[in-house]
């Protein structure tokens, strides 16, 4: 029974801290697709933003705020 008020006594994500981490993330993957309308054969900047923002859009969370091994804990 012990083990059972353990499991229940673990912390989830709030709504808000959530909501927090979702939406810049977003902003950030959606710049990504959004420098890609200026890519060109003559431009290769699009390109090197959209790489950047895309490995940001997955690196903070997963790295900086520890997400990455949040998910399926027992």
């Amino acid at each position: 029974m012990s083990s059972n008020n353990t499991e229940s006594r673990r912390v989830e994500n709030s709504l808000g801290s959530s909501i927090a981490l979702f939406v810049p993330m977003m902003v950030l993957f959606l710049g990504a697709i959004y420098s890609l309308t200026f890519l060109t054969l003559d431009n290769p900047w699009p390109m090197a933003v959209c790489l950047v923002l895309f490995a940001l859009a997955f690196w903070i969370p997963q790295t900086l705020l520890g997400r990455s091994d949040s998910a399926g804990e027992n």
